[in-house]
Formats: structure tokens, sequence, C-alpha cells
């Protein structure tokens, strides 16, 4: 029997960063990663998709030059080089992440690990046990049940990121974070973009005012919605959908599923053990905890938080509560960012819930065309919305879109986890000129 001091299950943002910070503090730890290291994030998620938006950011820069007094031709590209661009990064910094768990009290088992027991784990025939064990198996793509459905025109995140040939029409079903970023990119390379939507809104969790301000400026530039409909059919070249009562269809080459991700619960053996979960994930409580003594569960297979930081500041947290450390880590503040152009961000909870929990809000907004920054980056189309406690002065959420609104958003969540206020914020120095300094005059 191999024993270590913990055990982790997953090489994502939450498994390599905790397994780093485990061995800091002088535990050994045994890492199990069955595919690629760093998980959904490194290799079908985050940073691919970042590549992607940076080049066809790059494409729309050249096509729009003349905003900035500049003569430009039609940029060209090939998909397939993107793709290769993509593949460069993401290999650079799996290498990266090997060296981190070489690092000495961590052993990388390139093997799938599952549950026999609470406590022990068999990979290829070893078996491997723990105090504690951490499972960071991250998630999966979510698809919708349809009568009838072409598979040769389905495409997952996963898949669209390799795709070489480029689809010059494109139906993307859901308008959450991958939906958009995605209707976003492609737009800019040049697609026929579609987005069908069940739900009103497109992002749930961005602020009603940001994200349908962010809607129409992509309808603006091509992107087509159609919100309030369920999808029906995908099949003969088109996307079938009901809105409002009537049927109607849009033709595409490929269709992009993005209706969500689901926690990787099954095939680690969960089965064998008294851990308790369902498939909206395993039950942890404040400090990622299960119901079983030394065994915690972290990132997206928790499902509170689907982010990559999240997870990482998760296992940290873990990490503290396993050695008797004490932090100031506020899992409840965790900003989010939505990576189209413009982009989005947010932390905290939105204006309407924080009215529907009969808190006193303060509303602070600041357009960005009114700063001399935004004006000189040709980048005028953009918002920020501060909402305070009406009593205290506290700030409780800042939501937005517009260029770097993701930095801006940072700030105000660094402020948040030291009960900032409004007063306080507008008394601190900030650059001139900067897009931030929106942020000293709201």
């Amino acid at each position: 029997m191999n024993k270590s001091d913990i055990i982790i299950i997953g090489s994502g943002p939450g498994g390599y960063r905790t397994a780093a910070y485990a061995a800091s503090k002088g535990k050994t730890v045994t890492i199990f990663e069955e595919g690629h290291l760093g998980g959904t994030c490194l290799n079908v998620g985050c940073i691919p998709t970042k590549t992607f938006a940076r080049s066809a950011e790059a494409v729309d820069e050249i096509r729009n030059a003349a905003q900035l007094g500049l003569k430009a031709v039609e940029p060209q590209f090939e998909l397939a080089d993107i793709v290769a661009r993509k593949d460069n990064i993401v290999d650079q910094l799996r290498q990266a992440i090997a060296a981190v768990l070489s690092a000495p009290g961590i052993t990388l088992i390139n093997k799938k690990a599952s549950f026999i027991d609470d406590h022990t784990v068999e990979a290829d025939g070893e078996r491997y046990t723990a105090d504690n064990i951490i499972i960071a198996t991250g998630s999966s793509h979510k698809t919708l049940r349809l009568e009838t459905l072409d598979e040769s025109m389905l495409l997952t995140s996963d898949s669209l990121l390799s795709l070489t040939d480029f689809p010059s029409r494109l139906v993307i079903v859901g308008a959450g974070v991958i939906g958009m970023e995605f209707a976003s990119i492609f737009r800019q390379l040049g697609a026929e973009v579609a987005v069908v939507e069940f739900l009103k809104e497109c992002i749930p969790a961005l602020d009603a005012d940001i994200a349908k301000r962010l809607r129409k400026v992509l309808e603006k530039k091509g992107v087509e919605f159609y919100m309030q409909s369920a999808v029906k059919k995908i099949a003969d070249g088109c996307v079938s959908f009901e809105r409002k009562g009537k049927v109607l269809s849009v033709e595409a080459d490929k269709v992009l599923m993005a209706v969500g991700r689901k926690p990787n619960v099954e095939g680690y053996g969960l089965e064998n053990t008294s851990i308790q979960y369902d498939q909206r994930g395993i039950v942890v409580d404040d400090n990622m905890l299960t119901n079983v003594n030394g065994v915690y569960a972290i990132g997206d297979v928790n499902a509170r938080m689907m982010l990559a930081h999240a997870a990482t500041m998760q296992g940290l947290h873990v990490v503290n509560h396993i050695i008797g450390e004490s932090d100031v880590i506020d899992l409840n503040i965790m900003p989010a960012a939505i990576f189209t152009n413009p982009e989005a961000a947010c932390v905290g909870k939105t204006e309407e819930q924080l009215k529907a929990e009969g808190v006193e809000v303060e509303v602070r907004k600041k357009n960005y065309r009114t700063n001399g920054r935004a004006l000189a980056m040709a980048e005028a189309e953009g918002m920020i919305k501060l909402v305070a406690d009406a009593n205290s002065g506290a700030i409780l959420s800042c939501h937005a879109y517009g260029s770097h609104s993701a930095d801006i958003v940072q700030e105000i969540s660094a402020l948040m986890c030291r009960k900032t206020t409004l007063k306080q914020l507008h008394e601190m120095v900030h650059i001139h000129p900067t897009l931030n300094e929106m942020l000293q005059e709201i």
C-alpha cells in the first residue's frame, strides 16, 4: 500500500496549485491525472478560448483600423494557424505544470485513480491511501436530448477549439459564458453567428443592465440572438426552435452545444464510498469537506463556483484546514470575467438579487464614453455599475462591460475583501488617464 499525506485526484488549476502549496508546507502529495496536465481550463477551456479571442480581436482591430486614422487591408487568416498557435501555448503551459509537479514531496501518477473505499484509491492495480484526499475531477460539457439530432453538425467547446475548417454559418445553443465568448470570436473572424437561448437574457450571473447592453453590442456587430427559444431539432443543415409559440429555424454549417457543464462524478468509484454526491456534484461544507472526514472536493466537481481560480483558492483553503492554519480567504467574493469583445466582468450579487434579499442599496453607474482613455483607445462602448450598502456605504458588487472591465472588477474585488466603502474608494488616487480612474469618479 502506497501512503502519502495527501492524495489529489485531478491536475487542473485546483489540483496542481494545491499540490504545490501542500508540498511547500512539508506535506507529501500523490496527484493523479489520467489525461493531459492542466485539466479543462488549460486544455479545452480558459486558455484555448482566450488564445482564439486574441486572434479574433486582432482581426477586428485590423478591419476597423480606420477609426484610429489608419489604413489597412482586409485581414487574412487560416483557422488551422490559429489552432496551431493555441496548441503551442497549451503545450508550453503543460510543460510548466509538469515542472511544478516535479518538486520534492510531490509524486505525479499519470493514471486514473478510482476509490475502492473512503480512504483508498486504485490506479492500474496499485493501491494508494492518505489521511486526506482531495477530489478535483472537474467537469464536462452538457448536451440537450433532442428527438432529431444530426451528430455530424454538432460541436462541443472541446471539438470547436480543434476545428480547422472554418464554419461560415455557426449556430450556438446557449448564451452563457461559453456561448457568448464563441459568438464574439467567430463573428469577429467573419462567420455568420446565431445564438439560441432558452432564458430571457444572456449570462444570468451578470447584472441585467450589463447583460442586456453586452448582448446589444454583439447584435450591432452582427450576432443574431433568439432569446426565450427552445431548440427542438438539429438536422438537415438547420436548427429548429420554438419561440413564442412559433417554430422557427436558422441555417447552420455547424452547431455548438453550449448549455453548461456538469461535475465529473462518474467513473471514479464514488459509489464504493460513503461520500454524499449526485449528478449536481459532491456535497461539501464551507471548508470543502465532504461528509467523510478527511475527504474534500474542490472546483467544478462541487459545483459551488465553476471557475478555475475558485478551484485554486478552495484548494489553498483546504490545505490550510488540513494543517490547522487560519486564513482570510473569502470564497464568497469571487470575481469572474467573460472574454467577449467587449469583455464583461462581475463580482458580488446583482442589484436584483440584493434587493430581493431586502438589502437597501445605493447604485452608481459610469459610462466609458466619458473617459478620455477609453475614447483615445476607440473603446467608448462600456459601463461600470457599482452597488453599495445604502447605510454603511460598503461596496457589495461591481458589474461591468467594456475594454479591460475584468481589470476594473478585479480592483473592486480586492477592495471588497477589505470591506472598502464608496467614500474610501473616492479618496484613493488613481492614475490619469486610465480606465480605472472611472472608479474614483463614479
